[in-house]
Protein backbone atom coordinates (compact mmCIF):
# COMPACT_ATOMS: atom_id res chain seq x y z
CA UNK A 1 0.00 0.00 0.00
CA UNK A 2 1.18 3.51 -0.76
CA UNK A 3 0.45 6.69 1.18
CA UNK A 4 -2.34 9.10 0.37
CA UNK A 5 0.20 11.75 -0.63
CA UNK A 6 1.97 9.32 -2.98
CA UNK A 7 -1.33 8.20 -4.51
CA UNK A 8 -2.40 11.81 -5.08
CA UNK A 9 0.92 12.64 -6.74
CA UNK A 10 0.53 9.65 -9.07
CA UNK A 11 -3.06 10.60 -9.89
CA UNK A 12 -2.05 14.16 -10.74
CA UNK A 13 0.81 12.87 -12.90
CA UNK A 14 -1.81 11.18 -15.10
CA UNK A 15 -3.54 14.45 -16.07
CA UNK A 16 -2.73 17.84 -17.55
CA UNK A 17 -4.64 20.99 -18.43
CA UNK A 18 -7.04 20.57 -21.35
CA UNK A 19 -7.06 22.84 -24.42
CA UNK A 20 -8.77 26.23 -24.32
CA UNK A 21 -11.94 27.39 -26.02
CA UNK A 22 -13.53 30.81 -26.41
CA UNK A 23 -16.91 31.32 -24.72
CA UNK A 24 -19.16 34.38 -24.52
CA UNK A 25 -18.80 36.33 -21.30
CA UNK A 26 -22.37 35.39 -20.37
CA UNK A 27 -21.32 31.71 -20.18
CA UNK A 28 -17.94 32.20 -18.50
CA UNK A 29 -18.98 32.10 -14.84
CA UNK A 30 -17.37 29.19 -13.00
CA UNK A 31 -14.96 28.45 -15.85
CA UNK A 32 -11.15 28.46 -15.62
CA UNK A 33 -9.43 31.17 -17.62
CA UNK A 34 -6.76 29.68 -19.85
CA UNK A 35 -4.94 32.92 -20.75
CA UNK A 36 -4.70 36.48 -19.40
CA UNK A 37 -7.41 38.90 -20.53
CA UNK A 38 -6.13 42.34 -21.61
CA UNK A 39 -8.17 45.54 -21.25
CA UNK A 40 -8.85 47.35 -24.52
CA UNK A 41 -9.69 50.70 -22.90
CA UNK A 42 -9.18 52.78 -19.77
CA UNK A 43 -11.68 52.64 -16.90
CA UNK A 44 -13.13 55.15 -16.48
CA UNK A 45 -12.46 56.18 -20.09
CA UNK A 46 -12.72 59.86 -19.11
CA UNK A 47 -12.56 61.96 -15.96
CA UNK A 48 -15.99 61.35 -14.42
CA UNK A 49 -18.05 62.98 -11.74
CA UNK A 50 -18.27 60.94 -8.56
CA UNK A 51 -21.30 62.88 -7.25
CA UNK A 52 -24.34 64.82 -8.34
CA UNK A 53 -23.46 68.53 -8.23
CA UNK A 54 -21.87 71.31 -10.27
CA UNK A 55 -18.63 71.23 -12.26
CA UNK A 56 -16.56 74.40 -11.79
CA UNK A 57 -12.98 75.56 -12.23
CA UNK A 58 -10.34 74.96 -9.56
CA UNK A 59 -9.95 77.19 -6.51
CA UNK A 60 -13.63 77.30 -5.48
CA UNK A 61 -14.30 78.81 -2.04
CA UNK A 62 -17.38 79.21 0.19
CA UNK A 63 -19.37 82.24 -0.92
CA UNK A 64 -18.34 81.98 -4.58
CA UNK A 65 -21.17 82.38 -7.07
CA UNK A 66 -21.48 80.82 -10.54
CA UNK A 67 -23.75 80.95 -13.55
CA UNK A 68 -25.06 77.57 -14.67
CA UNK A 69 -24.41 77.32 -18.41
CA UNK A 70 -25.32 73.73 -19.18
CA UNK A 71 -25.84 70.16 -18.00
CA UNK A 72 -23.89 66.88 -18.21
CA UNK A 73 -25.38 63.45 -17.55
CA UNK A 74 -24.15 59.88 -17.86
CA UNK A 75 -23.97 59.26 -21.59
CA UNK A 76 -24.64 62.92 -22.33
CA UNK A 77 -21.46 65.00 -22.20
CA UNK A 78 -21.39 68.80 -22.06
CA UNK A 79 -19.42 69.71 -25.17
CA UNK A 80 -18.48 73.25 -24.22
CA UNK A 81 -15.79 74.60 -21.88
CA UNK A 82 -16.38 75.80 -18.33
CA UNK A 83 -15.00 79.31 -18.00
CA UNK A 84 -14.42 81.55 -14.96
CA UNK A 85 -17.60 82.16 -13.02
CA UNK A 86 -19.41 79.36 -14.84
CA UNK A 87 -20.77 76.01 -13.69
CA UNK A 88 -22.27 72.96 -15.36
CA UNK A 89 -24.94 70.93 -13.64
CA UNK A 90 -23.46 67.42 -13.56
CA UNK A 91 -24.62 63.97 -12.48
CA UNK A 92 -22.74 60.94 -11.21
CA UNK A 93 -20.85 59.15 -13.98
CA UNK A 94 -20.97 62.03 -16.45
CA UNK A 95 -17.76 63.22 -18.16
CA UNK A 96 -16.24 66.26 -16.46
CA UNK A 97 -16.35 69.17 -18.94
CA UNK A 98 -13.19 70.85 -20.23
CA UNK A 99 -12.07 73.60 -17.90
CA UNK A 100 -13.65 72.03 -14.80
CA UNK A 101 -11.46 70.61 -12.02
CA UNK A 102 -13.91 70.42 -9.11
CA UNK A 103 -17.42 69.07 -8.64
CA UNK A 104 -19.24 70.86 -5.85
CA UNK A 105 -21.84 68.46 -4.48
CA UNK A 106 -25.39 69.71 -4.72
CA UNK A 107 -25.79 69.77 -0.92
CA UNK A 108 -23.02 72.38 -0.71
CA UNK A 109 -24.76 75.03 -2.84
CA UNK A 110 -27.90 77.11 -2.93
CA UNK A 111 -29.48 77.75 -6.31
CA UNK A 112 -31.60 80.64 -7.49
CA UNK A 113 -32.56 80.34 -11.12
CA UNK A 114 -29.36 79.85 -13.10
CA UNK A 115 -27.12 81.05 -10.24
CA UNK A 116 -25.54 78.90 -7.54
CA UNK A 117 -23.70 80.04 -4.42
CA UNK A 118 -21.30 77.83 -2.49
CA UNK A 119 -22.28 77.37 1.17
CA UNK A 120 -19.88 77.28 4.14
CA UNK A 121 -18.42 73.85 4.99
CA UNK A 122 -17.46 73.05 1.40
CA UNK A 123 -16.41 69.43 0.85
CA UNK A 124 -12.61 69.43 0.39
CA UNK A 125 -12.57 66.62 -2.20
CA UNK A 126 -12.69 67.26 -5.93
CA UNK A 127 -15.36 64.54 -6.36
CA UNK A 128 -13.81 63.57 -9.69
CA UNK A 129 -12.73 60.09 -10.68
CA UNK A 130 -9.68 60.54 -12.92
CA UNK A 131 -9.35 58.83 -16.29
CA UNK A 132 -7.98 55.30 -15.80
CA UNK A 133 -8.43 55.39 -12.02
CA UNK A 134 -9.55 51.74 -11.98
CA UNK A 135 -7.35 50.34 -14.76
CA UNK A 136 -5.63 51.44 -17.96
CA UNK A 137 -5.77 49.94 -21.42
CA UNK A 138 -3.31 47.05 -21.53
CA UNK A 139 -3.92 45.99 -17.91
CA UNK A 140 -4.52 42.25 -17.60
CA UNK A 141 -6.56 39.83 -15.52
CA UNK A 142 -4.54 36.70 -14.78
CA UNK A 143 -5.94 33.17 -15.29
CA UNK A 144 -8.27 32.12 -12.49
CA UNK A 145 -11.55 30.43 -11.70
CA UNK A 146 -13.98 33.07 -12.89
CA UNK A 147 -16.45 34.43 -10.36
CA UNK A 148 -19.39 36.78 -11.00
CA UNK A 149 -17.29 39.78 -9.87
CA UNK A 150 -14.61 38.88 -12.43
CA UNK A 151 -17.21 39.04 -15.20
CA UNK A 152 -17.92 42.66 -14.26
CA UNK A 153 -14.23 43.50 -14.68
CA UNK A 154 -13.95 41.64 -17.99
CA UNK A 155 -17.02 43.43 -19.34
CA UNK A 156 -15.58 46.81 -18.28
CA UNK A 157 -12.39 45.85 -20.13
CA UNK A 158 -14.61 45.53 -23.23
CA UNK A 159 -13.90 41.81 -23.57
CA UNK A 160 -16.95 40.01 -25.06
CA UNK A 161 -15.45 36.51 -25.10
CA UNK A 162 -12.91 34.85 -22.83
CA UNK A 163 -10.51 31.95 -23.29
CA UNK A 164 -11.36 29.17 -20.82
CA UNK A 165 -10.24 25.58 -20.38
CA UNK A 166 -12.52 23.08 -22.05
CA UNK A 167 -14.74 21.21 -19.60
CA UNK A 168 -13.41 17.70 -18.85
CA UNK A 169 -15.85 14.97 -19.85
CA UNK A 170 -15.89 12.27 -17.18
CA UNK A 171 -17.27 8.79 -17.81
CA UNK A 172 -18.73 7.23 -14.64
CA UNK A 173 -19.14 3.45 -14.66
CA UNK A 174 -20.78 1.63 -11.76
CA UNK A 175 -20.05 -2.11 -11.74
CA UNK A 176 -21.69 -5.11 -10.11
CA UNK A 177 -24.45 -7.67 -10.58
CA UNK A 178 -25.98 -6.45 -7.33
CA UNK A 179 -26.78 -2.97 -8.65
CA UNK A 180 -29.98 -1.57 -10.13
CA UNK A 181 -30.93 2.01 -10.87
CA UNK A 182 -33.24 4.08 -8.62
CA UNK A 183 -36.86 3.43 -9.52
CA UNK A 184 -36.30 -0.19 -10.54
CA UNK A 185 -37.56 -3.09 -8.44
CA UNK A 186 -34.50 -4.84 -7.00
CA UNK A 187 -34.37 -8.50 -6.14
CA UNK A 188 -33.83 -9.41 -2.51
CA UNK A 189 -30.09 -9.76 -3.17
CA UNK A 190 -29.69 -6.42 -4.99
CA UNK A 191 -29.11 -2.82 -3.93
CA UNK A 192 -29.66 0.57 -5.51
CA UNK A 193 -26.73 2.15 -7.36
CA UNK A 194 -26.26 5.40 -5.44
CA UNK A 195 -22.61 6.45 -5.66
CA UNK A 196 -22.69 7.53 -9.30
CA UNK A 197 -25.18 10.31 -8.61
CA UNK A 198 -22.93 11.95 -6.04
CA UNK A 199 -19.87 11.54 -8.26
CA UNK A 200 -21.68 13.10 -11.22
CA UNK A 201 -22.76 16.06 -9.08
CA UNK A 202 -19.21 16.51 -7.79
CA UNK A 203 -17.85 16.47 -11.35
CA UNK A 204 -20.33 19.10 -12.50
CA UNK A 205 -19.84 21.33 -9.47
CA UNK A 206 -16.09 21.22 -10.14
CA UNK A 207 -16.62 22.42 -13.70
CA UNK A 208 -16.68 19.14 -15.61
CA UNK A 209 -19.29 17.30 -17.64
CA UNK A 210 -20.43 13.97 -16.20
CA UNK A 211 -21.47 11.10 -18.45
CA UNK A 212 -23.15 8.30 -16.45
CA UNK A 213 -22.77 5.09 -18.43
CA UNK A 214 -24.91 1.93 -17.98
CA UNK A 215 -24.21 -0.30 -15.00
CA UNK A 216 -21.61 -2.92 -15.98
CA UNK A 217 -22.39 -6.45 -14.83
CA UNK A 218 -19.67 -8.71 -13.45
CA UNK A 219 -18.57 -10.31 -16.72
CA UNK A 220 -15.47 -9.30 -18.68
CA UNK A 221 -17.44 -8.98 -21.91
CA UNK A 222 -20.05 -6.61 -20.47
CA UNK A 223 -17.53 -4.51 -18.59
CA UNK A 224 -15.42 -4.18 -21.75
CA UNK A 225 -18.52 -3.18 -23.71
CA UNK A 226 -19.41 -0.45 -21.23
CA UNK A 227 -15.83 0.77 -21.11
CA UNK A 228 -15.95 1.12 -24.90
CA UNK A 229 -18.74 3.67 -24.41
CA UNK A 230 -16.20 5.88 -22.62
CA UNK A 231 -14.34 6.59 -25.87
CA UNK A 232 -13.87 10.32 -26.33
CA UNK A 233 -13.99 11.17 -22.64
CA UNK A 234 -11.17 12.80 -20.69
CA UNK A 235 -11.35 10.74 -17.48
CA UNK A 236 -12.81 7.30 -16.76
CA UNK A 237 -14.06 6.68 -13.22
CA UNK A 238 -15.18 3.19 -12.26
CA UNK A 239 -17.06 2.32 -9.08
CA UNK A 240 -16.49 -1.08 -7.47
CA UNK A 241 -14.74 -4.14 -8.73
CA UNK A 242 -11.27 -2.84 -7.93
CA UNK A 243 -10.59 -5.22 -5.04
CA UNK A 244 -9.24 -8.78 -5.23
CA UNK A 245 -12.39 -10.92 -4.93
CA UNK A 246 -13.47 -13.41 -7.58
CA UNK A 247 -16.01 -10.90 -8.94
CA UNK A 248 -13.71 -7.87 -8.80
CA UNK A 249 -12.71 -7.75 -12.44
CA UNK A 250 -12.14 -4.06 -13.21
CA UNK A 251 -8.35 -4.28 -13.05
CA UNK A 252 -8.32 -7.53 -15.03
CA UNK A 253 -10.50 -6.17 -17.83
CA UNK A 254 -8.83 -2.76 -17.93
CA UNK A 255 -5.37 -4.29 -18.15
CA UNK A 256 -6.60 -6.61 -20.88
CA UNK A 257 -7.65 -3.47 -22.77
CA UNK A 258 -4.18 -1.98 -22.34
CA UNK A 259 -4.38 -0.07 -19.06
CA UNK A 260 -1.03 0.99 -17.58
CA UNK A 261 -1.55 0.83 -13.82
CA UNK A 262 -0.10 3.65 -11.73
CA UNK A 263 -0.88 2.07 -8.35
CA UNK A 264 -3.29 -0.17 -6.48
CA UNK A 265 -4.25 0.08 -2.78
CA UNK A 266 -3.57 2.98 -0.47
CA UNK A 267 -3.00 3.22 3.28
CA UNK A 268 -6.22 5.06 4.15
CA UNK A 269 -9.66 4.43 5.54
CA UNK A 270 -12.19 4.48 4.14
CA UNK A 271 -10.93 3.73 0.64
CA UNK A 272 -8.12 1.16 0.68
CA UNK A 273 -8.96 -0.54 -2.70
CA UNK A 274 -8.22 2.45 -4.93
CA UNK A 275 -6.66 2.04 -8.36
CA UNK A 276 -5.41 4.49 -10.99
CA UNK A 277 -3.76 4.28 -14.36
CA UNK A 278 -4.07 5.19 -18.01
CA UNK A 279 -6.35 3.33 -20.43
CA UNK A 280 -5.54 3.92 -24.09
CA UNK A 281 -4.13 7.32 -23.20
CA UNK A 282 -7.08 8.33 -20.99
CA UNK A 283 -6.60 8.70 -17.21
CA UNK A 284 -8.59 6.14 -15.25
CA UNK A 285 -9.52 6.11 -11.56
CA UNK A 286 -10.96 2.97 -9.98
CA UNK A 287 -12.95 3.88 -6.87
CA UNK A 288 -14.15 1.44 -4.20
CA UNK A 289 -17.74 0.27 -4.46
CA UNK A 290 -18.58 1.13 -0.87
CA UNK A 291 -20.60 4.39 -1.00
CA UNK A 292 -18.71 6.36 1.63
CA UNK A 293 -15.33 5.05 0.49
CA UNK A 294 -15.97 6.05 -3.12
CA UNK A 295 -17.18 9.54 -2.20
CA UNK A 296 -14.30 10.22 0.22
CA UNK A 297 -11.83 9.05 -2.44
CA UNK A 298 -13.56 11.28 -4.99
CA UNK A 299 -12.89 14.31 -2.78
CA UNK A 300 -9.26 13.31 -2.27
CA UNK A 301 -8.33 12.14 -5.79
CA UNK A 302 -11.00 12.67 -8.45
CA UNK A 303 -11.62 16.35 -7.73
CA UNK A 304 -7.90 17.27 -7.67
CA UNK A 305 -7.51 15.50 -11.02
CA UNK A 306 -10.38 17.52 -12.44
CA UNK A 307 -8.96 20.77 -11.07
CA UNK A 308 -5.62 20.00 -12.69
CA UNK A 309 -7.34 19.29 -16.01
CA UNK A 310 -9.10 22.65 -15.74
CA UNK A 311 -5.80 24.47 -15.22
CA UNK A 312 -5.80 25.02 -11.45
CA UNK A 313 -2.12 25.53 -10.51
CA UNK A 314 -2.79 24.19 -6.99
CA UNK A 315 -5.28 21.34 -7.44
CA UNK A 316 -4.53 19.47 -4.21
CA UNK A 317 -7.22 19.26 -1.50
CA UNK A 318 -7.27 22.40 0.61
CA UNK A 319 -7.20 21.43 4.28
CA UNK A 320 -8.18 23.77 7.11
CA UNK A 321 -7.58 23.80 10.87
CA UNK A 322 -10.00 23.21 13.73
CA UNK A 323 -9.99 22.48 17.44
CA UNK A 324 -10.78 18.91 18.45
CA UNK A 325 -13.92 18.78 20.60
CA UNK A 326 -13.34 15.36 22.17
CA UNK A 327 -10.57 12.92 23.11
CA UNK A 328 -9.58 10.35 20.48
CA UNK A 329 -7.59 7.12 20.79
CA UNK A 330 -4.42 6.44 18.80
CA UNK A 331 -4.82 5.90 15.07
CA UNK A 332 -3.71 2.74 13.27
CA UNK A 333 -1.50 2.02 10.24
CA UNK A 334 -3.77 3.80 7.73
CA UNK A 335 -4.66 7.48 7.50
CA UNK A 336 -8.22 7.87 8.72
CA UNK A 337 -10.61 10.40 7.18
CA UNK A 338 -13.30 10.56 9.83
CA UNK A 339 -16.73 11.96 9.07
CA UNK A 340 -17.18 14.91 11.41
CA UNK A 341 -19.35 17.90 12.24
CA UNK A 342 -18.12 21.49 12.64
CA UNK A 343 -19.44 23.98 15.19
CA UNK A 344 -18.50 27.52 16.11
CA UNK A 345 -15.54 28.00 18.43
CA UNK A 346 -13.01 30.70 19.27
CA UNK A 347 -10.30 31.47 16.74
CA UNK A 348 -10.94 28.10 15.08
CA UNK A 349 -14.11 26.06 14.60
CA UNK A 350 -14.64 23.01 16.79
CA UNK A 351 -14.73 19.60 15.12
CA UNK A 352 -16.46 16.50 16.46
CA UNK A 353 -16.15 13.13 14.69
CA UNK A 354 -19.22 10.94 14.61
CA UNK A 355 -19.20 7.92 16.90
CA UNK A 356 -20.08 5.61 14.01
CA UNK A 357 -17.50 5.59 11.22
CA UNK A 358 -18.66 2.51 9.30
CA UNK A 359 -18.01 3.27 5.63
CA UNK A 360 -21.41 1.90 4.60
CA UNK A 361 -23.34 4.57 6.53
CA UNK A 362 -24.57 7.07 3.95
CA UNK A 363 -26.71 8.89 6.50
CA UNK A 364 -23.62 9.81 8.53
CA UNK A 365 -21.99 11.20 5.40
CA UNK A 366 -24.99 13.40 4.67
CA UNK A 367 -24.78 14.87 8.19
CA UNK A 368 -21.03 15.48 7.99
CA UNK A 369 -19.59 18.77 6.80
CA UNK A 370 -15.93 17.83 7.27
CA UNK A 371 -13.43 14.98 7.17
CA UNK A 372 -11.18 14.96 10.23
CA UNK A 373 -7.73 13.78 9.09
CA UNK A 374 -5.91 11.33 11.36
CA UNK A 375 -2.35 10.67 10.09
CA UNK A 376 -0.87 7.17 10.04
CA UNK A 377 0.08 5.94 13.55
CA UNK A 378 -0.91 9.22 15.20
CA UNK A 379 -0.99 8.92 18.99
CA UNK A 380 -3.96 9.65 21.24
CA UNK A 381 -5.42 13.14 20.81
CA UNK A 382 -6.92 15.23 23.59
CA UNK A 383 -9.83 17.63 23.27
CA UNK A 384 -8.51 21.11 22.50
CA UNK A 385 -5.77 19.91 20.14
CA UNK A 386 -5.49 21.62 16.78
CA UNK A 387 -6.20 19.25 13.90
CA UNK A 388 -6.52 19.30 10.11
CA UNK A 389 -9.76 18.73 8.27
CA UNK A 390 -11.10 18.75 4.74
CA UNK A 391 -14.40 20.62 4.28
CA UNK A 392 -17.21 18.75 2.55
Amino acid sequence: MITVADALARCLALVSALPAEAVPLRRADGRWMAAPAVATRDQPPFAASAMDGYAVAAGVQPGDSFTVVGEAGAGHAFTGTVGPGQAVRIFTGAPVPAGAEHVVIQEDVTRDGNRITVKPGLDAGTNIRPLGQDFRAGASLSPRLLRPNDLCLLAAMNIPTVQVTRKPVVAIIATGDELVMPGEVPRDDQIIASNAFTLAALVERAGGEARMLPIAKDTPAELAAVMALADGTDLIVTIGGASVGDHDIVAQVAEGLGMERAFYKIAMRPGKPLMAGRLRGVPMLGLPGNPVSSIVCAHLFMLPMLRAMLGDPAPEPRTLRATLAMDLPANGPRAHYMRARLSSGGDLPRITPFDRQDSALITILTEADALLIRPVAEGPMLAGAEVAYLPL
